[in-house]
């Protein structure tokens, strides 16, 4: 049997306080890649009834399973969905921000509350959520599982993933005023909230490559605009899985609100595959 790396260097770790904390990484990564694996195997045996018009109890009897048990993974196990935000554990990353007289940074409610449900849901999804925050230089390092909720104004990292992207740029217009910019269009995505209207605002969603990896990237032009844009995501990550699937891709999404709680969606710019 074939022993990872990573195992044999834990059991290979003499110093004790190192190895337990790397033995608790480990075991983390690997019930995450377990859940995944659950994921990936209901999803074989669902494509392979409707491939191939074999029976559940034909498909459970060639891979060596009981019907029974192929009834409990295709209850249990994940939706296809969860996909679309990695493996896990999975890093929730949102911004410090700086008021004027007061020397450490603090996190907006919008960007607390945005964290929060967007936990909630990978929860639900069977993932290991850690939250992080984003310091005040913007300089921090994406682990391989990580969603940022935040926009290239915070970080420079987020600037960077974004400026990857081929399909839309995120930055501020001649006026100094931040918006979206469809490359292939010209057209132009402003926030209400900069024309009059604080009940409403856009928001940019993305996973685009950063460096040798890829991050998912939710950003509003301002910070009600990453919280209505979280609830997309959370609302419709089924169907937006559907037409990404594992790729890169990026959309324009603007919510309306009452008060903190999103009421409607309008998509400004679809979801692409930057893949294609």
């Amino acid at each position: 049997m074939r022993v990872s790396v990573d195992f044999e260097s834990v059991r290979a770790e003499r110093d004790p306080l190192a190895q337990a904390r790397h033995a608790t990484e480990l075991i983390a990564l690997y019930q995450q890649r377990s859940v995944e694996l659950a994921r990936l195997r209901k999803q074989a045996i669902e494509q392979a009834v409707r491939d191939t018009g074999m029976s559940f109890s034909a498909v459970a009897q060639s891979v060596g399973l009981s019907k029974g048990r192929v009834t409990q993974i295709r209850q249990s196990a994940p939706p296809p969905e969860r996909a679309l935000f990695g493996v896990g554990p999975i890093t929730v990353a949102i911004p410090l921000r700086s008021i004027e007289g007061r020397a450490l940074g603090v996190i907006a409610a919008e960007d607390s509350l945005s964290a929060e449900r967007l936990t909630t849901y990978l929860h639900s999804l069977q993932f290991q959520v850690h939250q992080q925050q984003i310091p005040l230089d913007g300089q921090w390092r994406p682990p391989d599982d990580a969603v940022a909720i935040c926009g290239p104004r915070s970080s420079s990292v987020t600037a960077e993933a974004i400026d990857s992207d081929r399909f839309l740029v995120f930055g501020p217009d001649t006026t100094g005023v931040w918006s979206l910019r469809d490359r292939a269009t010209d057209a132009h995505f402003g926030s209400p909230m900069d024309a009059g209207d604080p009940s409403a605002d856009i928001a940019y969603v993305g996973r685009v490559r950063y460096r040798s990896s890829t991050l998912l990237v939710i950003a509003g032009v301002h910070a009600l605009g990453s919280l209505g844009a979280v609830h997309y995501l959370t609302e419709h990550a089924g169907e937006l899985f559907d037409q990404v699937q594992t790729s890169c891709f990026s959309l324009v999404v603007r919510t309306d609100f009452d008060g903190l709680d999103p009421i409607r969606h309008e998509i400004l710019a679809p979801a692409r595959s930057h893949d294609g």
